[in-house]
């Protein structure tokens, strides 16, 4: 466990000497059940897209868990770059194999989801007492509603709590819903239909408590409402940093033969993907085309998905840098079935200017012009038909890319969407109550 938090400052910016807010600065807690940054996939590229955009005009302290998967000195000294103070806890909870098979059996017998089991941690809660208490924040920013049961509204003595905002990445309790509907076996479905329910009784009451929620995107927003009709709500999409996601002269031009997919390949939605992919798509695809190559790009695929690997299916594990295999991609595919909120790996893409073929669930919320600027397609026919057709016509994927370079450089860079979520923020201390 990092308990590390750095002395006070010995000014608040975001105070002025009446003590109240001032309207240039806020400072601002971020609460996470997982570090940040550095970025390795769609949830912390959100996080650390938004924070560090924000941070450029606002105080930043972050405090997260992080699970045995992430490096707590590499975090911290990269999130150490754009906030004020880091506190990083370690997850004892958050381990996996047999420790989450055991804490899933625990929930079976438990009024809580195992989501909410696996995060919390009274250690955690003992921090952000302590954070709390010892400096003024004008906002709290928690990220999922899985910490939802946190007490968040503390400040030291005579000073006004700050007010809760979520970030909802995604509904999590629908998603949770589709793995019911879609497990492999009938006991992870019966598993995923208890599981789900509780989750949903959780999320909601987490977005009910909130002062502000904001979303990915309208469909989420509009699921968001039929549940909880008086939320306060913005729509903040996903983004990418459409300087570092360009196409660049040294990079490798694309080679008419490789798809790429990529993602956190641990994720469920990730799993069933390219699963799909390669079962229902990719034979169509090879037999008309010989010379074609499929690479899957991401950390931590599970046995299933290292099983499909063969001499034109690459599976590359996580690399260091995403462009040059975006690059030399002939089209990036997004076979999603499964998920919620609006796909990273689509307006990153888009922004290294790359002919995309995605479904239509894959592609929701993104305001992209099928045709234009992506193909979509939801039969696995239909959805190897376009990809050929991209392989064939390098001049029509090339039209596409540069529509699809625009769209990301016009709509989704992070800061604008850095700038929709302060005047959210702002919005709310506003107008809410005093």
């Amino acid at each position: 466990m990092d308990h590390a938090l750095a002395p006070p400052a010995q000014h608040d910016a975001g105070r002025s000497r009446a003590g109240l807010v001032n309207p240039q600065r806020l400072s601002i807690l971020f609460v996470s059940h997982m570090p940040a940054s550095p970025p390795r996939f769609g949830a912390q590229a959100r996080m650390h897209g938004l924070m560090t955009q924000l941070a450029r005009h606002h105080d930043l302290t972050a405090v997260m868990l992080a699970d045995d998967t992430f490096d707590l000195d590499e975090c911290r000294r990269a999130m150490q770059a754009y906030c004020r103070d880091v506190v990083l806890v370690r997850n004892s909870s958050g381990r996996d194999g047999l420790a989450k098979r055991l804490l899933q059996l625990r929930s079976l017998v438990s009024t809580r989801s195992f989501d909410r089991l696996r995060v919390a941690l009274p250690e955690l809660q003992e921090v952000l007492d302590r954070v709390l208490r010892a400096r003024r924040f004008d906002l709290v920013n928690l990220e999922f509603p899985y910490l939802g049961h946190g007490k968040f509204r503390q400040a030291p003595a005579g000073e006004k709590p700050p007010w809760l905002i979520v970030d909802s990445h995604e509904i999590a309790y629908d998603l949770a819903r589709q793995f019911a509907d879609t497990g492999a076996s009938l006991g992870r479905r019966l598993y995923a239909g208890a599981n789900w329910r509780k989750l949903r009784r959780e999320e909601l009451a987490a977005y009910r408590d909130a002062d502000g929620v904001y979303l990915c995107s309208t469909d989420d927003e509009k699921r968001l409402h039929d549940d909880v009709p008086g939320a306060r709500t913005a729509v903040i999409p996903n983004a990418a940093d459409v300087d570092f996601y360009q196409p660049r002269s040294t990079d490798p031009a694309p080679d008419g033969r490789t798809i790429v997919y990529f993602g956190l390949l641990s994720t469920v939605p990730n799993i069933d993907a390219v699963t799909h992919f390669i079962q229902d798509i990719w034979p169509r695809i090879a037999e008309h085309n010989p010379d074609a190559r499929c690479k899957i790009i991401g950390g931590r695929p599970p046995p299933s998905l290292q099983a499909l690997a063969g001499p034109r299916v690459e599976l590359t594990g996580f690399v260091p840098d995403l462009r040059p295999h975006l690059a030399s991609a002939a089209a990036v595919v997004v076979p999603l079935r499964l998920g919620g909120g609006t796909r990273l790996k689509i307006v990153e893409a888009m922004a290294m200017g790359k002919a995309i073929v995605s479904t239509g669930l894959g592609a929701e919320g993104i305001e992209a012009v099928p045709g234009r600027d992506i193909l979509i397609e939801n039969e696995p026919a239909a959805f190897a038909d376009a990809t050929n057709r991209l392989l064939a016509e390098p001049d029509l994927a090339a039209r596409i890319g540069a529509a699809a370079r625009q769209v990301a450089v016009e709509k989704y860079a992070w800061s604008a969407a850095a700038q929709a979520l302060e005047t959210f923020y702002r919005q709310i201390l506003e107008t809410s109550p005093s």
